[in-house]
């Protein structure tokens, strides 16, 4: 009976993971290409080749080593209702944004994920309208209150940045649909690992480990022309 009882709840956990990474999701992460703009305009990615490499050291070394990891111990933070640490790894994530434009996206994210899950009678969202939160903060709530693993919501939550990102290159460079679906295919075989990687760091070996993504980001605030809010 409990195997029976159990496979409808994991079937609803995965329909809401896929809710929640869809880009209807109004919470306006199209309007970010976190540096992106920045390296296309100055020729550092201008191809699929290029964009391939960009998303590629981002992921794995930028999100897989803080965005991942620190989600995790939010996921497990909402899990033992641990509201204090779940604002603590907020803290730690806003802070590790090296850029105003970094940190002001995920404010945004974060506040417009806050008001979409209390319009859908989220426990525990309510607060988050007016408390300062990171996009991972509200993202882990949501994963906890519908039962969608750790695994399944680091995975989801890679998933959803490498689509918005490859969306970006598909605007900015730009790249046909068929080379944004390679990048996409590429980028997926990658995830796995990303994500047990980022599972067994340590708190002490959280952070990100790539450059250029960073000085994109901060010339992109005083870029001339510009599509993208970062």
């Amino acid at each position: 009976m409990s195997s029976a009882n159990e496979a409808p709840r994991e079937r609803l956990a995965l329909l809401r993971l896929c809710h929640l990474v869809s880009p209807a999701l109004p919470v306006g992460a199209y309007a970010y290409s976190q540096g992106l703009e920045y390296a296309v305009h100055a020729g550092w990615v201008g191809d699929e080749g290029s964009t391939l490499e960009w998303l590629q050291g981002q992921s794995q070394h930028a999100l897989g080593t803080l965005d991942l990891p620190l989600l995790l111990r939010l996921h497990r933070s909402w899990s033992a209702a641990d509201v204090p640490s779940v604002r603590c790894w907020t803290a730690q994530l806003l802070a590790a944004r090296e850029t105003a434009e970094l940190r002001a996206e995920d404010r945004h994210l974060g506040a417009a994920l806050a008001r979409v899950l209390v319009e859908l009678k989220i426990e525990g969202a309510r607060s988050w309208l007016t408390e300062e939160s990171a996009f991972a903060t509200l993202f882990a709530l949501a994963a906890v209150r519908w039962h969608i693993g750790e695994d399944d919501a680091l995975s989801g939550y890679l998933w959803s940045w490498t689509e918005n990102q490859v969306l970006a290159a598909l605007k900015l460079i730009p790249l046909g649909q068929s080379a944004g679906q390679r990048l996409l295919h590429r980028l997926t075989e990658s995830m796995p690992a990303i994500v047990a990687r980022a599972r067994e760091l340590d708190d002490a070996a959280i952070g990100v480990g790539v450059v250029a993504p960073m000085l994109a980001s901060a010339l992109h605030e005083s870029q001339y022309s510009r599509l993208f809010r970062s």
